[in-house]
C-alpha cells in the first residue's frame, strides 16, 4: 500500500485525489497546504478525514509517506520536491519541474543522489489522437520528417499570477507543446530562436505571443506559433499540427481530425491543385490509438507501473529536463535576440 501525501490543495488537486481514491493500492495520509482551509475543503468534498499540515516536513515527521503528489504552484516545486526526495519519498508532480532551469537541474541531481524517483506530469502525451499521430509519423510511410509545425491560438482570461508573469505563454503553457513535439519526433532540440511580443489588445502584462524555431538533433525543424490572447478562430489546447515529410504531409487539428496526403497522388509539384486528379480519396485518415487511460490518469498509470517495475516512465525528470530546457532557452533567446544552443 502506497502512502500518499497531497501537496497543494487547489483546483488541480481534485484530479490527483480522485485518481488515488480509485486505486486499491493507495492511501492518502496527508493533505498539505499553506492555507489549511483549502485542505479542509478537500476533506469535505470527498467526505474524508485526512490529517492536514501546512508543510511537508511536519507531515513527514508525523507519519510514513511513500509518494508525494506535488500539485503546488511552480514557484514552490523546487523546495517541495527537494524536501520530499531528501526525506526518502518519491515524487509525482505537476509540470513544470521548477520556475528556473538551474533549480530543475538541481532536482535531477537530487533524484540521482537520493535514489528516489521524480516523475513529471505531461498529460498531453497520453491522448489517443497524439498517440495515433505519432504512430503514423514514426511508421515511415511519409519518410523523414523535415519540419513539424504547431499553431497554438487561445484567449483564456485566467486572472491571477499568469496575467502578471513576464513570459506567460512560454513559461506557463508552451512546455505542453514543446514536450509534445519531442514526443512526436522522438528527437531532442539543439538550438532555438524565439521572438516574444505582446499584442496591443493583450490583457497580460508580459509577452503573450511568441514564435519559436527549434533545430532538432537530426537537422529537422520544429516551429511554434503561439498566442494566448487570440480573439477568434481559436485552436484546441493541443494546438494544430502539420508535419512536412519526405513523401507527403500530415495534419492533426488538435481535436479529432487527422489525415495525410502522399505527394504525387493529387497535387502537382508546383503545389497547385490538380483539378483532374485531386479528390478526397487522396486525403487519407489517420486513426487514433486506443489507450486504457487518458490524460492525467494515463500519465499517472505509467508512473505507478514504472515505480513497481523499477523502470523510468517517459516523463521521468531525467528526460523531462529536455522539455523544460526548451522553455528557458526560448526565453533566453527572446531576451538576447540570438540563437541559443540547448
Amino acid at each position: 500500500m502506497y502512502k500518499i501525501a497531497i501537496a497543494g490543495c487547489g483546483m488541480m488537486a481534485n484530479t490527483w485525489i480522485e485518481y488515488a481514491l480509485q486505486r486499491n493500492d493507495c492511501q492518502i495520509v496527508a493533505f498539505i497546504d499553506i492555507i489549511e482551509a483549502h485542505a479542509q475543503e478537500k476533506n469535505e468534498k470527498y467526505q474524508l478525514s485526512i490529517p492536514i499540515y501546512t508543510t511537508l516536513k511536519k507531515a513527514m515527521v508525523s507519519q510514513p509517506i511513500d509518494i508525494v503528489f506535488d500539485i503546488t504552484p511552480p514557484d514552490q516545486h523546487f523546495e517541495m520536491v527537494k524536501t520530499a526526495l531528501e526525506g526518502g519519498c518519491h515524487v509525482f508532480g505537476e509540470k513544470p519541474m521548477s520556475d528556473s532551469l538551474a533549480n530543475s537541474y538541481k532536482l535531477v541531481e537530487i533524484a540521482n543522489t537520493t535514489g528516489k524517483e521524480y516523475f513529471v506530469m505531461q498529460n498531453r502525451r497520453y491522448l489517443p489522437y497524439i498517440y495515433g499521430f505519432k504512430k503514423f509519423l514514426q511508421s515511415g510511410e511519409l519518410g523523414n520528417i523535415g519540419q513539424l509545425s504547431a499553431n497554438f491560438q487561445l484567449n483564456p482570461h485566467f486572472g491571477g499570477f499568469r496575467e502578471d508573469m513576464e513570459s506567460p505563454l512560454i513559461a506557463d503553457m508552451a512546455i505542453h507543446t514543446f514536450d509534445a513535439a519531442r514526443f512526436l519526433l522522438n528527437k531532442s532540440p539543439v538550438s532555438v530562436y524565439c521572438k516574444e511580443f505582446n499584442p496591443s489588445w493583450s490583457w497580460y502584462k508580459g509577452d503573450a505571443s511568441a514564435i519559436c524555431i527549434f533545430e532538432m538533433e537530426d537537422g529537422s525543424i520544429f516551429d511554434y506559433r503561439g498566442c494566448w490572447c487570440a480573439n477568434g478562430l481559436n485552436t484546441t489546447w493541443e494546438s494544430e499540427w502539420r508535419a512536412s515529410c519526405e513523401k507527403g504531409s500530415a495534419l492533426w487539428d488538435g481535436a479529432q481530425k487527422m489525415y495525410y496526403e502522399i505527394e504525387g497522388l493529387g497535387s502537382k509539384k508546383t503545389g497547385l491543385a490538380d483539378e483532374e486528379n485531386n479528390s478526397n480519396e487522396q486525403i487519407k485518415e489517420i486513426s487514433p490509438f486506443a489507450l486504457p487511460n487518458e490524460a492525467h490518469y494515463g500519465c499517472i498509470d505509467e508512473m505507478f507501473e514504472s515505480l513497481k517495475l523499477g523502470k523510468r516512465p517517459q516523463t521521468d525528470c531525467r528526460d523531462n529536463i529536455k522539455s523544460i530546457e526548451m522553455v528557458f532557452k526560448a526565453i533566453e533567446s527572446a531576451k538576447t535576440n540570438k540563437v541559443v544552443m540547448i
